[in-house]
């Protein structure tokens, strides 16, 4: 589970996290550029994308939303295709906290193996702190906001 705090309303944060136009500015980690080949934002519809590594390491990605709350929850399934037997689970909610929102990440692979290699190998837990950092620092940028202080992130 990863959780960070966003300087601006749920809407708002559901919002950029909902939408390609801001997707395409923000996800994943430091270094990381995204290129979306499709997009439709319902459960069932698909998120297709190639994630290009600062190395030059191009990651093939899909993303089926499986459950849509706005603005409060989505769940979805990632992997690199529709078919991907290796492919995870993750819940994001959004919750309010004031003038802030607290997005909270949980992930389940399918076996340990799986999730051991997603840390070890893909540094999973450091990627997805680092996006999430991503994400505060363009919702800054949209709302003239400070960023969160990265000690104040769980």
């Amino acid at each position: 589970m990863l959780s960070r705090a966003i300087g601006a309303p749920r809407e708002l944060v559901f919002e950029v996290f909902t939408q390609v136009r801001h997707l395409s500015q923000w996800w994943g980690p430091a270094g990381f550029t995204t290129t979306t080949r499709s997009f439709e934002f319902r459960v069932g519809g698909d998120w297709d994308f190639v994630m290009h590594g600062p190395d030059g390491t191009d990651y093939q990605e899909w993303i089926t939303w499986t459950e849509i709350v706005p603005p409060e929850r989505i769940a979805l399934v990632h992997g690199e295709s529709r078919d991907d037997p290796n492919a995870f689970e993750s819940v994001l909610t959004f919750e309010p906290a004031g003038e802030e929102t607290r997005i909270v990440m949980r992930t389940v692979f399918p076996t340990k193996e799986l999730r051991q290699e997603a840390v070890e190998k893909y540094h999973a837990i450091e990627g997805g702190r680092q996006t999430l950092d991503n994400l505060a620092a363009y919702v800054a940028e949209l709302t003239g906001n400070e960023t969160i202080p990265k000690g104040t992130q769980s």
